[in-house]
């Protein structure tokens, strides 16, 4: 199915200075002293677009007056381009500022039109910008529906029937021209159709004739797809001193946004990001704030990311106000295919383990997160040392593992951070009560570059029926008198 989707984002120039997620405030934007895009307030403080920068100045003295920037305006354009190619890779900047995204081989991935549409204009909240969103068969036939307020029509039939009814100025082409044709009585779409085309075009040129052409389908249209870099940073300008950190987070949504595009339109999942809070400039310049995230399992879900950066800004604290945001992409891998599997995993799949512990490092913090990780060492007090779960765990040396010929003896649940020697009774090791040795005996030696350990490992039984771990210790005399017991472990 031939589908396209058009975004028309009217309020841009107003947007790039205050963003839809930011306080409303009495912002005016002026282009040669006239106004082009006031906030809410403003307007319902009776300022209107044309007016002079002395009438404006006379209704809101306190408001803030801001000039025209088409270069933040580009920036923002290709900010929500960036984002939105998590739908398609084929969208194309235009004229006026909008967008047109080719989403016919999208549908079924995404849930049909209608689902489509409802995710698009999710993406445009979180971005902070407002828009006017056409869907039509044809690329310009949605741009003329997203310019005159939106709507949809799926197919030609309807299309055409919603286009004819358009006035033509919608049609930057006709504009010069509008004199001319509301004289002729040409006031729609439709009667501009029925106007003879050689005169038409005599009078308006070819390009009038060729946006028709496209609108209805009779010509084969043909757009410069945008191409994502090969490296991600994206950066925000806030446009307030923040100081608690829980106002970034709609900045951070919208780098997110950014991101998830960039991941997608690469087919990329991410392993580490790095957001940068930057404080003031100039002379009471800062280092800026740096907090990274190192996933255990590769990712470009950006909820995941959202949440996961929500828990480290929420145990940040500002040293100083914050004015700008970056978001980095340093390390990132091929993204890998979806499991294959047929039925769920009980207790959940090996990406749910991995992104509860990357909640609970983001929430406690990586030194508090530990994992165990096997050493090559003999010696059971050294086999094994707590480290973050976000350091990568080798092998063990294969020096270190027990021969094939000689079976391996269970270890203890719980080990003792120091043995406990025990008294003997009835010429047994005591420990509550006198210990049965129930298993045959594991010597160990080992450690002779630190200090060497010569033991032999026992299984034991008590009263209880409780099982612990004990450990002779062979002296170096080799008298068995001199022998003494000692509790390492007990067994669960």
């Amino acid at each position: 199915m031939r589908l396209w989707i058009a975004l028309h984002l009217p309020r841009l120039p107003l947007e790039v200075f205050c963003p839809r997620w930011s306080a409303d405030q009495c912002t005016v934007v002026l282009e040669q002293e006239r106004v082009v895009a006031m906030s809410a307030l403003a307007q319902q403080a009776g300022v209107q677009l044309g007016m002079r920068r002395g009438g404006a100045l006379m209704l809101l003295p306190h408001a803030q007056f801001q000039q025209r920037a088409p270069q933040l305006e580009l920036e923002a354009q290709q900010a929500v381009a960036l984002a939105l190619l998590q739908f398609t890779p084929q969208l194309a900047l235009v004229e006026e500022a909008s967008l047109l995204l080719d989403v016919g081989a999208s549908l079924r991935l995404f849930g049909g039109p209608l689902a489509l549409c409802r995710r698009v204009r999710s993406s445009l909240r979180a971005l902070g910008f407002s828009a006017t969103l056409g869907c039509a068969p044809t690329a310009r036939g949605a741009w003329l529906l997203a310019r005159s307020g939106g709507g949809r029509a799926l197919k030609m039939a309807s299309l055409l029937g919603r286009i004819d009814g358009l006035h033509v100025s919608v049609l930057p082409p006709a504009r010069p021209y509008l004199a001319w044709l509301e004289g002729i009585g040409c006031l729609t779409l439709g009667q501009l159709r029925q106007l003879p085309r050689p005169g038409l075009q005599r009078r308006c040129g070819r390009a009038l004739l060729d946006m028709l052409d496209d609108a209805a389908g009779m010509r084969p249209e043909l757009y410069q797809w945008l191409q994502p870099p090969a490296s991600f940073r994206a950066r925000i300008e806030l446009f307030d001193r923040v100081e608690q950190t829980s106002a970034l987070l709609f900045g951070v949504q919208r780098l997110l946004q950014q991101l998830t595009g960039w991941l997608t339109a690469h087919q990329f999942a991410v392993e580490r990001v790095r957001l940068l809070l930057e404080h003031e400039r100039g002379r009471q310049a800062g280092p800026p704030t740096v907090i990274e995230v190192v996933l255990a399992e590769p990712t470009w879900r950006d909820a995941h990311l959202l949440r996961l950066l929500k828990e480290r800004l929420g145990r940040q604290e500002l040293d100083a106000p914050v004015i700008g945001l970056c978001l980095e992409a340093p390390q990132v891998q091929p993204m890998a295919p979806p499991s294959e599997s047929l039925f769920p995993e009980p207790g959940g799949s090996k990406e749910d383990w991995q992104r509860l512990l990357e909640v609970l490092t983001a929430r406690l913090g990586a030194e508090n997160v530990l994992q165990a990780a096997p050493l090559a060492d003999y010696r059971p007090e050294h086999a094994n040392q707590w480290v973050s779960v976000q350091q990568k765990i080798r092998a063990p040396d294969a020096r270190a593992q027990l021969p094939p010929d000689v079976p391996a003896l269970p270890r203890p649940a719980w080990l003792l951070a120091q043995p406990i020697a025990l008294l003997m009774r009835e010429h047994r090791p005591y420990y509550g009560s006198p210990l049965k040795i129930i298993s045959a005996g594991e010597r160990i030696e080992a450690g002779w570059w630190q200090s060497l350990q010569t033991r032999d490992y026992f299984m034991a039984e008590g009263a209880d029926h409780a099982h612990y771990w004990l450990y002779r210790e062979r002296p170096s005399g080799g008298d068995p008198a001199q022998a003494r017991w000692y509790l390492h472990g007990f067994f669960a």
